[in-house]
């Protein structure tokens, strides 16, 4: 049986099994975080890498003969070196659907708490504006109701498709926008014929050169004032900047968003820096944690374990 190393086993969490794994394989070594450097020195014996975010470039990829799968502990496969790892032959797997429960869940969250203003209501609570209140209840932002409402998704695959049929339990009309850069040959709109009458647009597709940015400037000025924008796809498929302005301008009603175009944002963000000069806005950042309920992150092992055993009957 094959050697196996887990670079970056932290990224699952300490509560997921790795049984599955280890059942498969002749040893598993685990190591908790691994930078690009370590992963040359920690994949040398190695015949399976098990990877979540570690860079394996072209150099890295060049040094380790022995490799002969990789193994992708997540649905993007940006951090690997494709065509190196093509040119050495090595096999390269990634998981998918693993968190189509999660993801859609805290998308219908974000969903809601715009929808509800809970960023705004939050705000005037720990400032003691109800306290202060003549009133038994605070009224100060408008509210809205979901029944009724257009939500355009664009994305169509199992998470779009899940999150459609949840926003339809709420009353409220989907319409799925065609694929960008695809227009002429999708016969669904564009989502330029959609954006004016679109009271709520969620975002389910990969970044690439045609989607990012998707939403900017020029987009958001055909939007309604009211519209909430919501993103658990890829930072950088919204102008976050631009989007701000537009909140900040009441251009729009709402931002949400579970994605940086760099993570972690060491070198900060102008969404997280609005958040923390309290800035008085309908605005959510959520730290790319919208797919690690625990069920996603096991069903992240065993696809992966599949992910071998489907390589090993195939190499047999």
């Amino acid at each position: 049986m094959p050697n196996a190393v887990m670079l970056d086993a932290e990224s699952l969490g300490a509560d997921i099994d790795l049984t599955a794994i280890r059942h498969i394989v002749s040893h598993l070594d685990v190591y908790q975080q691994s930078t690009s450097e370590q992963a040359g020195e920690r994949l040398a014996d190695a015949d399976i890498a098990i990877v979540n975010k570690v860079m394996l470039n072209a150099e890295t990829l060049a040094s380790l003969p022995k490799l002969k799968l990789i193994c992708v502990l997540a649905t993007g496969l940006n951090n690997i070196d494709i065509t190196t790892a093509k040119a050495q032959n090595i096999i390269v797997k990634n998981v998918t659907a693993y968190g189509t429960a999660s993801v859609s869940q805290h998308s219908l969250m974000l969903m809601l708490a715009l929808a509800n203003r809970l960023p705004r209501y939050q705000a005037d609570i720990a400032r003691g504006e109800w306290q202060r209140s003549d009133f038994f209840c605070l009224q100060s932002h408008s509210t809205l109701q979901l029944s009724g409402k257009h939500l355009v998704m664009v994305g169509q695959g199992e998470l779009g498709s899940e999150v459609a049929r949840l926003a339809e339990a709420f009353g409220m009309k989907v319409t799925f926008a065609a694929r960008p850069g695809n227009e002429l040959d999708d016969k669904r709109p564009s989502l330029d014929d959609l954006l004016p009458t679109a009271d709520i647009i969620s975002l389910h597709c990969p970044l690439n050169e045609t989607t990012k940015h998707l939403i900017n400037r020029t987009r958001l000025i055909n939007a309604k004032p009211s519209l909430l924008l919501i993103n658990c796809a890829r930072g950088g498929i919204i102008d976050e900047e631009a989007a701000l302005e537009a909140l900040r301008d009441g251009k729009i009603g709402g931002l949400a968003v579970d994605v940086l175009p760099t993570e972690p944002p060491k070198e900060g963000h102008p969404l997280l820096a609005a958040l923390a000069e309290g800035e008085a806005l309908n605005l959510i950042v959520t730290p790319h944690n919208a797919w690690i309920t625990p069920e996603a992150r096991q069903n992240i092992v065993a696809l992966t374990a599949d992910n071998i055993k489907q390589w090993q009957n195939e190499a047999s």
